[in-house]
């Protein structure tokens, strides 16, 4: 008979297999790629808020620790682990959430994947929350949990801002010259969340990274691939500084 916490290891693992599923569709292994699926609305080109190409490889450092994840939570000091024990079916839930996402993008439902979306950063969040109640047991319980659910809810928060602005770019919203200011006022936006992140989550360098590393490339495919929007992008290197400067001062002031 399964245990609570065994039948919560399997489903984890579970999860994570379908989320390497969704992956190899998303990548183009057995399906069509991210940037070639709902008319191009997901390109790095398409929209004033998609970060440039490279932005992406963030991926493999957050997929990787999802991997590394999965087997930390079938150690025996795992299994009874209370932070394990409290995070672990919404991590199953991420996995299921990051798959969905891609396969719902694969058939162009480009509003059902902001629903998608939007639930995942929730789901992220509450991880962070939970996680921060309390310390982690030694370092491999730190990088297997704290820093990759830090990377990955950093990053889908600037994925979020990117793939509402696709939703409505691909609905045919356009504002004209006021494109670049809304642009600019969402990512002054991104950067007040990076911030209150840092304030309320202890200051992770995880998150801010990761916000900052999408945020920055946000910059370089304004300033430097296209479209091309000197507003946008320095507005962008406006937040993503904000955002790593923000741990810093939270760092020093709760020192």
């Amino acid at each position: 008979m399964l245990t609570s916490d065994r039948l919560r290891q399997v489903v984890v693992t579970l999860s994570e297999i379908f989320c390497v599923v969704g992956t190899l569709y998303g990548i183009g292994v057995i399906g069509t790629r991210v940037e070639e699926v709902s008319g191009g609305a997901l390109a790095a080109d398409a929209t004033l808020l998609a970060p440039a190409v490279r932005a992406f490889s963030i991926w493999s450092v957050i997929y990787l620790g999802l991997f590394a994840y999965t087997i930390w939570q079938w150690l025996p000091s795992s299994t009874t682990d209370p932070r394990a024990r409290r995070t672990g079916w919404l991590a199953a839930a991420s996995m299921v959430l990051n798959a969905v996402w891609l396969l719902v993008t694969q058939v162009g439902w480009i509003w059902v994947s902001v629903l998608v979306i939007v639930a995942l950063l929730a789901v992220l969040a509450r991880i962070m929350y939970l996680l921060n109640q309390s310390q982690a047991s030694g370092p491999l319980e730190s990088i297997a949990l704290d820093s990759t659910f830090g990377l990955y809810l950093g990053w889908v928060a600037v994925a979020t801002c990117a793939n509402v602005t696709a939703a409505f770019v691909s609905s045919g919203v356009n504002l004209g010259a006021a494109n670049e200011w809304l642009a600019a006022v969402v990512l002054l936006v991104a950067g007040g969340v990076g911030v209150f992140l840092a304030a309320t989550l202890g200051a992770r360098m995880t998150i801010a990274a990761a916000m900052a590393w999408g945020i920055g490339w946000i910059a370089v495919g304004r300033l430097a691939v296209g479209p091309i929007s000197v507003i946008t992008g320095v507005t962008a290197i406006i937040a993503a500084l904000a955002i790593v400067a923000s741990v810093f001062y939270v760092r020093r002031v709760t020192a």
